[in-house]
């Protein structure tokens, strides 16, 4: 390996892991608000810009979460909700350029089965057991979906733009 591709790998590895935390640190500071995160804006965003290299950036910071908040049968919801989000926005994203109310609605869709999709690791202790979990999560639910709506069409676009202005650098 000569020392140019030696030198792009290092810089690969280290702006995903600074994505990575940016994210985690981003999810902190919002913390307080009720469901209303940065991260489905961040995943969409960096699928967007990076295509399929955004798993190395969304594994480390499901790495990162479960040593931040503690490893429970949560984080193993994390280990396919997020990759499963990036999928939909590589999907959705093959057209060129898709307008901010699709991507907006797609993030508020996904906010909405947030706990829904989490439930499932639920079902080990049986259907009731995963239906009660999300149940008593809708309302949760109805805010990270508004929130996702929300910070998708306003911050959508310009974090594209600028990931990609970087990416040019």
């Amino acid at each position: 390996m000569d020392r140019n591709s030696l030198r792009g790998a290092s810089r690969r590895v280290v702006l995903c892991a600074l994505l990575a935390a940016v994210m985690v640190v981003l999810q902190l500071a919002m913390a307080p608000l009720p469901n209303i995160e940065p991260v489905s804006l961040l995943v969409m965003v960096y699928t967007l810009a990076f295509g399929n290299s955004v798993f190395y950036i969304i594994f480390p910071f499901v790495l990162l979460e479960g040593l931040v908040f503690g490893f429970h049968i949560w984080w193993v919801s994390y280990l396919y909700i997020w990759p499963l989000w990036a999928g939909v926005v590589l999907f959705l994203g093959r057209e060129k350029e898709r307008p901010p109310l699709l991507w907006a609605v797609a993030s508020g869709g996904f906010g909405l089965s947030f706990g829904a999709l989490c439930a499932l690791p639920y079902l080990a202790g049986g259907p009731w057991a995963a239906f009660s979990y999300w149940a008593a999560g809708i309302p949760f639910d109805l805010l990270h979906g508004l929130g996702n709506f929300f910070l998708a069409l306003f911050l959508g676009r310009p974090l594209c733009l600028l990931l990609k202005r970087l990416k040019e650098r």
